[in-house]
């Protein structure tokens, strides 16, 4: 393939369409976590992935798991938890089988926040989604995201 291979520009142009829609959407999105909840996309993804954790074996998250489904650094990762762990929203504890190994935790406040927040979320996300299929170019991706039925957590998020 050459840089003017027509293959080539119609996947370069999918994935710009592809990029498009994913910052408009997590940009809305963030506006209305901002606004509503002082939450960024980013924080209110982190307190969603851990507060799908439970207390069974395997059951914790490793920070570089954690890192992967909130598509961030590990030393990011750690900044962030460091942030909301400051504004009482997680918690960290050591492993009680491994004492090398840190488990964090969302706080009764943190489940309270994202409880409130998630609604926010999820319409901003519904609002977008809309807003994108109005555009030609998007339509057909949005038509995709909304066709997927697969958790997250299947797809390796």
């Amino acid at each position: 393939m050459t840089a003017t291979d027509p293959a080539l520009t119609a996947l370069a142009q999918g994935w710009c369409a592809l990029s498009l829609l994913h910052g408009r959407i997590e940009a809305h999105i963030e506006r209305a976590l901002q606004a509503r909840h002082d939450l960024s996309v980013r924080e209110y993804s982190l307190l969603d992935v851990l507060s799908r954790q439970h207390d069974g074996d395997g059951a914790h998250l490793q920070m570089k798991q954690v890192a992967d489904a909130v598509v961030l650094s590990q030393s990011a990762t750690t900044r962030l938890v460091t942030r909301l762990e400051d504004r009482g929203l997680l918690e960290r504890y050591l492993c009680p089988t491994d004492r090398r190994g840190i488990y964090t935790n969302v706080t009764d406040t943190g489940l309270k926040l994202l409880a409130e927040a998630r609604p926010t979320n999820d319409s901003a996300l519904r609002e977008a989604l809309d807003t994108a299929a109005e555009n030609p170019e998007l339509a057909p991706l949005v038509r995709v995201v909304e066709s997927l039925k697969t958790p997250a957590a299947a797809l390796g998020a």
